[in-house]
């Protein structure tokens, strides 16, 4: 009789540990955090003191919700400007562009929406449908490009660059930068306050060499599981213990800003590292 309450009690235990586990593991895959960072610069006209910028990135064809409602809740609820979306809105391994156009003409309704390429739209084999779809309903793609915005006097720019996987032959080719920064030198210009969107973290020395003011970035996943007090464990193009995942890195004048993305690619499991939004709020300091 003991035996048979002991082997029911270890029963109950493991029983008890494997549904906290799936409680957790679904939390921490599906429980958004909004990330809050205000961010000061000389070079900030006061016209754009307080200006929000929302960071979404690394979507990965993840639903949050009927219509992407939890997703866009967030956004909202923080009254955005502008909203930038740094890449791999779709995962090229579960395609799913229709998923990926509710949350953009979703946010579209909140405020004006910049975009740029990452990885899983080079290699979907569909990015000009994908291009295409996100111009024709109001998306600036800043693929290579740059756009100004202009409140009153004040003037910024917004730059983007393609991802390097465009100039690939193959998957596991590794990451061709020599044309980025050939990119990225026609477009920045030190004399006027910008803001670049890239897929790339692992590129920030690339960024720093020409002076850009603000980046924001993804592709990293937050590092998939973060270990407390040290960070992530491993990044795409950066392996194990990456150096950027997430949060702000500073370098001379440059300051990087990397998101840990909403969605999940190859491990479709997060630990300690819930989907995340960014909200930046710009400062013109003094």
């Amino acid at each position: 009789m003991l035996i048979k309450y002991k082997k029911r009690r270890i029963i109950l235990i493991v029983a008890a540990i494997t549904a906290a586990i799936s409680i957790f593991c679904q939390w921490q895959n599906n429980a958004i955090v909004t990330t809050e960072i205000d961010y000061s610069n000389t070079k900030i006209p006061d016209e754009f003191n307080g200006f929000r910028i929302v960071h979404i990135s690394d979507l990965h064809n993840k639903k949050f919700g009927k219509n992407q409602e939890r997703l866009l809740g967030k956004i909202r609820a923080v009254s955005p400007d502008i909203i930038v979306v740094t890449g791999d809105l779709i995962d090229r391994r579960k395609y799913d562009l229709d998923t990926a156009m509710v949350f953009i003409n979703g946010a579209l309704k909140i405020a004006p929406v910049y975009y740029v390429s990452g990885n899983h739209e080079a290699w979907s084999g569909d990015y000009k449908n994908i291009s295409s779809k996100l111009l024709s309903c109001g998306v600036q793609i800043l693929d290579d490009n740059k756009v100004k915005l202009i409140k009153g006097q004040g003037k910024i720019e917004v730059l983007g660059l393609s991802d390097p996987d465009f100039l690939t032959s193959d998957y596991i080719d590794g990451t061709k930068s020599s044309k980025l920064e050939k990119h990225l030198k026609g477009l920045s210009d030190d004399a006027v306050f910008q803001i670049l969107l890239s897929h790339r973290p692992e590129l920030f020395d690339l960024y720093v060499n020409e002076n850009i003011d603000l980046i924001f970035s993804g592709h990293a996943h937050g590092g998939q599981f973060r270990i407390p007090f040290v960070g992530g464990l491993v990044a795409p193009d950066q392996g194990l213990f990456p150096k950027y995942t997430s949060g702000a890195y500073t370098q001379n004048q440059s300051t990087m800003i990397v998101s840990r993305g909403l969605g999940n690619s190859i491990i479709p499991i997060r630990i300690f590292n819930r989907p995340e939004i960014v909200v930046v709020k710009l400062q013109s300091a003094m």
